[in-house]
């Protein structure tokens, strides 16, 4: 059996606005001494092949494992990049934000070729955990083959700018009060006062660039503003994961995707071929990192 797959499923729900006590979450702050970790390798070769890599940060809800074990001809070049700090790690991903330049928090490249008499056993998991502030959606892959050759691109990212180039660009009609005045105390640092909007020109710091997140609403090129970096204007796509694949196999092979939201969503999509297929698969997960206005229970009650 033969057959070739073209699968684009991009999963993509932006919570703006909307009643009642569920919310959207907000990006989450990358701690100030942020950590970063980086393996990459090429090998080749004929024998066995046992390769594992795991990184679970509850800082930033990410949860991802990757691991496979074969006996046979291989040949791997893979790369994997982590950072807190998303700015550290901006790069061109066809499949996000137009292939242009955005920060990550993982990034995980792979091309691989295998051949054998034994299968090659392996799978990943990447989860945004709702848990430690994500978005609750997770990409799994999984495989037993006689032969494959992957082409594969994993992707993450659930923070704010490290540095955000600012808080209320001045592009914007909204943008409100006098904003070189602002622009000229912020960067001088002196105390603030009451000033409570922050306009081009002046730096913010992560914590407030949510609650300008939240004030910006359904504005969405604001908010594409605010999620950039001082640093060479790095777009950051927080909150977002997903695998971008190209495969060719002789086996079984097969992703699961899902995201649920307690009381209100669940989406899944469950994909498994076992034969000799050729595939190209795309799955996205994406919500707006604005967080809603709180809406409380019983408001406007006397209760």
């Amino acid at each position: 059996m033969k057959g070739v797959i073209v699968v684009v499923s991009v999963l993509v729900l932006a919570l703006m606005g909307g009643c009642g006590i569920v919310l959207a979450n907000p990006p989450l702050v990358p701690p100030v001494q942020y950590e970063q970790f980086c393996e990459a390798q090429k090998v080749a070769g004929t024998g066995i092949v046992d390769v594992s890599t795991s990184i679970v940060d509850k800082k930033i809800a990410l949860e991802y494992y990757n691991t496979m074990a074969g006996d046979g001809d291989l040949e791997l070049d893979s790369e994997h990049k982590y950072s807190q700090n998303p700015e550290k790690i901006a790069t061109e991903v066809e499949a996000v934000n137009n292939g242009k330049k955005s920060g990550f928090n993982l990034i995980e490249n792979t091309k691989m070729t295998y051949a054998g008499n034994t299968p090659l056993v392996g799978g990943k998991l990447l989860n945004s955990k709702a848990f430690y502030g994500g978005i609750g959606a997770e990409v799994q892959e999984m495989f037993s083959v006689y032969e494959m050759e992957k082409d594969e691109t994993s992707f993450f990212a659930s923070t704010t700018p490290y540095n955000p180039k600012n808080c209320t660009p001045c592009e914007d009609a909204d943008c409100p009060g006098n904003c070189p005045d602002n622009s000229l105390n912020v960067a001088a640092g002196s105390p603030r006062a009451n000033l409570t909007e922050i306009c081009k020109g002046a730096n913010c710091t992560p914590e407030e660039l949510v609650r300008a997140l939240k004030k910006a609403g359904r504005n969405t090129k604001l908010v594409d503003e605010l999620m950039r970096s001082q640093d060479k204007n790095t777009y950051i796509p927080t909150h977002l994961i997903g695998i971008d694949t190209k495969t060719s196999f002789n086996g079984t092979w097969g992703t699961d995707a899902k995201w649920h939201k307690i009381f209100y969503k669940d989406i899944k999509a469950h994909e498994m071929f076992t034969g000799t297929f050729e595939a190209e698969k795309l799955i996205k997960f994406h919500e707006n990192p604005v967080p809603e206005k709180e809406k409380k229970p019983c408001e406007g009650v006397d209760c």
